[in-house]
């Protein structure tokens, strides 16, 4: 099957992924590997960025926090092996998640690196949504970008609402989590 690298900054691995799902989906391959690597190899990006005033003084990413002073850089790699959930089964595999709808887009004009745009990113979750079969209130939890900075994220929270709130019952709220602010942004 296809192999391919992608670097679209901190959407690499989901582009990725998103690749991935569809070439399983148009019977291109029966497997994906799908792998992330965030390396930090020089330190001149953590200059750059902590002279910008984007990452966080503190040292702690404190994400939908109104202390929220940035964000956190960190090292990592991630591995995902996609099936078709009928072959993963008939094969005797766990079955661990599953993908339901994926979607990719371009963030369109921002203010800067650190203020995503906020139509584009409800236009993003509504594709991924229809893509899945969803409605916004149907979704039980929700990994947010969540940086940690006091521009980027009231715009995300706001795209989020948006989207998940409409039909959704007082009784069944969107829970909602950030992992950077246990791991950092591994970008």
């Amino acid at each position: 099957g296809p192999c391919a690298a992608y670097d679209t900054a901190c959407s690499s691995t989901l582009v990725g992924l998103h690749a991935a799902v569809r070439c399983l989906q148009a019977g291109e391959c029966d497997a994906a590997l799908v792998v992330g690597v965030g390396a930090m190899l020089t330190s001149t990006l953590s200059a750059s960025f902590a002279v910008a005033g984007m990452t966080s003084a503190t040292g702690s990413c404190q994400t939908f926090d109104e202390s929220a002073d940035g964000y956190v850089r960190a090292e990592g790699c991630g591995a995902f092996v996609l099936k078709r959930s009928g072959d993963a089964i008939a094969d005797g595999e766990g079955v661990h998640a599953l993908i339901r709808g994926v979607a990719v887009a371009q963030d369109g004009t921002s203010a800067s690196l650190t203020a995503p745009h906020g139509k584009a990113q409800q236009q993003l979750l509504e594709s991924a949504l229809d893509d899945a079969g969803l409605a916004g209130h149907e979704v039980d939890y929700l990994e947010a970008h969540g940086t940690g900075t006091p521009l980027g994220a009231p715009i995300e929270m706001g795209a989020l609402a948006h989207v998940m709130r409409a039909g959704r019952a007082d009784e069944h709220p969107l829970v909602m989590g950030a992992v950077k602010a246990n791991l950092g942004h591994l970008e």
